[in-house]
């Protein structure tokens, strides 16, 4: 088996990602693939700016409503926006040293899905 790497909405959360995906590489096995579904820039502008109301006006009110902690919710708006667009992503994964490095929008770019073979 060559092995998979996956990785779900904390790659955001680190420091260095590029430390995280050099570390990705190093401890993938030849012939392995590397995924990270993380969350995206939304290419088109309209829906870019209904997601960005909803995200900055619901989705922390909604934290105060459930888990009484609406500065968290709001700090997971912000690191998101603040995470690298989709291209940008896959030419740090490239620069990690992985091949065949691709990305699929989720939900009209909302998420998306990086893939990379250590070849």
């Amino acid at each position: 088996s060559s092995g998979i790497n996956a990785e779900y909405g904390g790659i955001r959360n680190v420091t260095h990602i590029d430390r995280a995906l050099a570390e990705a590489y190093r401890v993938l096995k030849p012939g392995g693939k590397f995924a990270c579904l993380e969350f995206s820039d939304v290419p088109n502008p309209v829906i870019s700016q209904i997601y960005d109301r909803y995200s900055f006006d619901v989705i922390p009110v909604l934290g105060q409503l459930i888990a009484e902690d609406f500065e968290s919710y709001k700090y997971l708006v912000e690191s998101i926006r603040k995470f690298p667009a989709q291209r940008q992503f896959a030419d740090m994964i490239a620069e990690a040293g992985f091949s065949v490095v691709n990305y699929e929008n989720l939900t009209f770019g909302v998420t998306a899905i990086h893939t990379g073979y250590k070849l």
